[in-house]
């Protein structure tokens, strides 16, 4: 297994970063919050997790091992794959999650793209008692202010899946929320949020 890359960004798409580590490029698909932290040029290290498949080996790069972690541990409920606990960190914080699943609140998790009402009663029901507490707080990932939120955030629903002109749509609904220096994994998650109400 590989438990972490580090290495030279050599690019950032909707999806995915690439690390230049030892002259190989290795894909890591992130979520938008993870990819939003990064910059081409500039060194990183991100803890990964590899999904084997009998077609293909998937590298997940995360923020933090609490991210990894958390998503590892999901994918442990039945009818969680790699692609829906993914998901799910990108709509909410591993902490958010935590809070949901103690919680009973299937409501928090039908907003994840996905999953559905028996589904989340099922993801309740199999890891509320592994999931643990919630940690204290989290500080955000900084992202530099110097960053076009709009675009980051649209480019994260639309390689989410979303639509273009839906993305457009929750974009404009979370630019109140924006502030001076806009915290883009949040304002992600809140037009996430959006977007599962209409």
């Amino acid at each position: 297994m590989i438990a972490f890359v580090s290495g030279r960004v050599a690019q950032v798409t909707l999806s995915s970063a690439v690390l230049e580590v030892g002259g190989v490029g290795l894909e890591l698909m992130c979520t938008p919050g993870t990819l939003a932290t990064l910059r081409t040029g500039q060194a990183a290290t991100l803890p990964t997790s590899m999904v084997v498949r009998e077609d293909s080996l998937t590298l997940f790069g995360f923020a933090d091992d609490d991210e990894k972690q958390t998503f590892e541990l999901v994918q442990t409920a039945s009818g969680v794959g790699p692609k829906v606990a993914q998901s799910m960190l990108a709509v909410l914080t591993p902490d958010d999650l935590r809070r949901a699943i103690a919680g009973d609140d299937v409501k928090t998790l039908t907003k994840v793209p996905g999953i559905g009402q028996k589904g989340a009663q099922r993801i309740i029901l199999e890891l509320k008692d592994r999931i643990g507490a919630p940690s204290s707080v989290r500080t955000p990932a900084a992202t530099p202010g110097s960053a076009p939120w709009r675009d980051q955030v649209h480019q994260g629903l639309v390689g989410l899946g979303w639509p273009a002109r839906d993305a457009e749509k929750a974009v404009d609904a979370v630019a109140p929320e924006a502030g001076e220096v806009p915290d883009v994994a949040a304002l992600l998650r809140a037009a996430l949020r959006t977007l599962s109400k209409a």
